[in-house]
């Protein structure tokens, strides 16, 4: 994968609290940054999916319903 760089300012601490952090991990700082920004998006990914999961188990007996009733069919039918 191609690398592209990336400037940013951060204050001394969190500066480093990151070398810290990426040397007790026996990483660079920049492998660290990666890292955190990969897990951070996945995290974000999966909080969607969990939620979208969570509002199709609420209301499968509504989209069921609507969409039996749409297609004319009972439950079960039209399906191959």
């Amino acid at each position: 994968m191609a690398k592209t760089q990336l400037n940013v300012r951060v204050d001394e601490d969190t500066a480093r609290a990151a070398r810290e952090r990426a040397t007790a991990r026996g990483m660079s700082v920049n492998r660290y940054i990666e890292e955190l920004v990969r897990q951070d998006a996945g995290e974000a990914g999966r909080a969607f999916v969990d939620a979208a999961a969570d509002f199709m188990r609420q209301y499968e007996s509504v989209f069921a319903e609507e969409f039996t009733e749409a297609r004319g069919t009972g439950a079960g039918e039209g399906r191959g």
